[in-house]
């Protein structure tokens, strides 16, 4: 393990994704761990670029072969996971990792790789803003807005587990927070 990481980890709809982009744009540095799941792609995600979209059978024999860092089935035959040879060519490539993962992954990751990682939780305001958000963006139907919001109420549980705490509320202030942080995680002051 050669590198740094940074795992950002919240409930679907909390705003993990825009800010793990702003950082990325923001600090050459870092490169996005692409995931594999099992999930069917949403509209406009491209396979080995938002995901690696893998059937079934294909993510089972990574498993089987240990070729993840960290898995899980996050929904009911959904699964998510975090690929070795990803981490491999971000750190070749002389950069650090950056990490967008349900919380259960998030807390996989930060006891895999201990203080060489910073573990962020993104908080949604509240749960309503969160339901709002899911909705807002149509990507879901109603059944899968409300297992996501079933899901968020128990991850929000597990913040203090994470060491750093990003309310977002206000887009621009959760971005300027991040960035003081992860200078100051990567020694960039």
């Amino acid at each position: 393990m050669n590198g740094k990481v940074i795992i950002f980890s919240a409930p679907s709809g909390s705003g993990k994704t825009t800010l793990a982009k702003h950082v990325l744009a923001h600090f050459p540095i870092l490169e996005f761990s692409i995931s594999a799941t099992t999930r069917s792609p949403r509209k406009g995600e491209v396979d080995g670029k938002d995901y690696f979209f893998l059937s079934s059978d294909i993510f089972k024999k990574h498993i089987d072969s240990a070729d993840f860092v960290e898995w899980e089935e996050v929904y009911n035959g959904v699964f998510y996971g975090s690929l070795k040879s990803e981490l491999n060519r971000i750190w070749a490539a002389g950069h650090h990792v950056v990490f967008d993962v349900d919380v259960k992954g998030g807390l996989a990751l930060k006891k895999i790789f201990g203080p060489q990682a910073l573990s962020v939780f993104i908080m949604p305001p509240s749960i309503d803003v969160l339901e709002k958000r899911l909705k807002t963006r149509a990507t879901e139907n109603e059944s899968s807005v409300n297992q996501r919001i079933n899901k968020a109420a128990l991850e929000l549980s597990f913040y203090n587990q994470f060491e750093v705490l990003i309310i977002n509320d206000r887009i621009d202030i959760a971005k300027s927070d991040l960035e003081k942080v992860i200078a100051d995680f990567l020694n960039m002051k």
